[in-house]
């Protein structure tokens, strides 16, 4: 598949980066906004090419604001993701579309099953957490690696304090399962291609994403009344799977995919049957 990227400006003077395999008038049952992890670029997940080019899948994305070519918004919220992908499917003229994102990108996902629900035909969210707080798993960290509760924490206590974290922090291969080092030794490779652009500049996304997924999102998962389903790998060490378990539950039309072997790179291994998902529901 051939990736076009251009860069569109907003009405209130953001630029942002777009990304697209496919053409204007492809089938909108079978155009997906793809939603990138943290921290990624928005480049659409090259291993599941083929499958998509089967499917006859379109790829649509961009980078979120302080992302590559995308601009800062700090204070941004999970919600306001919506209101970005609206602005790109009106700019390519798309009436209605699949989301599907991994990781950080699942909360956004469900930010647009949510708040866009007169576009949005059906939800995939993988390896994505549930919200902070009230209502959200009761121990939101359990089953995290000592890193990633570190580097949480740090967003609960603010900028500052996520900002003097990111400063002093190391990669750390204890975040990954097994499952995950031997994904990312062959197929998904690809993430190198998507994390070193998106940190080149600093961490400046970085840090926005996880203050917004530890701030208030700005809507309910209750309210994704599209068809969703929810992947994730029981051996996840980033977002454990009492978060995708509590995510099914509280969306209205989930399902529920466990992979118990799977971490949180690994279970994107699975990631052509949700694409066949996708278009069999959408």
């Amino acid at each position: 598949m051939y990736v076009t990227e251009t860069d569109l400006r907003l009405d209130d003077g953001r630029q942002v980066h777009l990304y697209d395999t496919g053409a204007a008038g492809a089938d909108p049952r079978r155009t997906v906004i793809w939603h990138h992890g943290t921290p990624n670029i928005g480049l659409p997940p090259g291993p599941l090419f083929p499958a998509a080019s089967r499917l006859g899948v379109r790829w649509v994305s961009y980078d979120r604001p302080g992302y590559g070519g995308s601009s800062p918004v700090p204070g941004r919220d999970v919600a306001s993701a919506a209101a970005d992908v609206r602005a790109v499917a009106d700019a390519l003229g798309i009436d209605s579309f699949a989301v599907m994102g991994h990781s950080g990108g699942g909360p956004h996902t469900l930010a647009c099953g949510a708040l866009l629900a007169d576009r949005v035909r059906c939800v995939v969210g993988v390896a994505g957490l549930a919200p902070y707080g009230a209502g959200g798993p009761a121990d939101w960290c359990a089953g995290m690696s000592d890193s990633g509760v570190a580097s949480l924490r740090a967003a609960v206590a603010g900028r500052a304090a996520k900002e003097a974290h990111e400063a002093a922090a190391e990669y750390d291969p204890e975040m990954f399962a097994p499952a995950d080092h031997a994904a990312l030794a062959a197929e998904w490779s690809w993430f190198e291609k998507v994390v070193g652009p998106a940190v080149v500049s600093g961490p400046a996304g970085l840090i926005d994403d996880d203050l917004a997924y530890v701030a208030p999102w700005g809507f309910d998962p209750l309210h994704v009344t599209a068809p969703v389903l929810i992947l994730h790998g029981g051996a996840d060490r980033v977002a454990p799977s009492a978060h995708g378990q509590w995510l099914a539950h509280r969306c209205p039309a989930a399902e529920l995919w466990l992979k118990p072997a799977d971490g949180h790179i690994s279970v994107l291994n699975s990631g052509t049957a949700a694409l066949e998902w996708l278009v069999e529901h959408c």
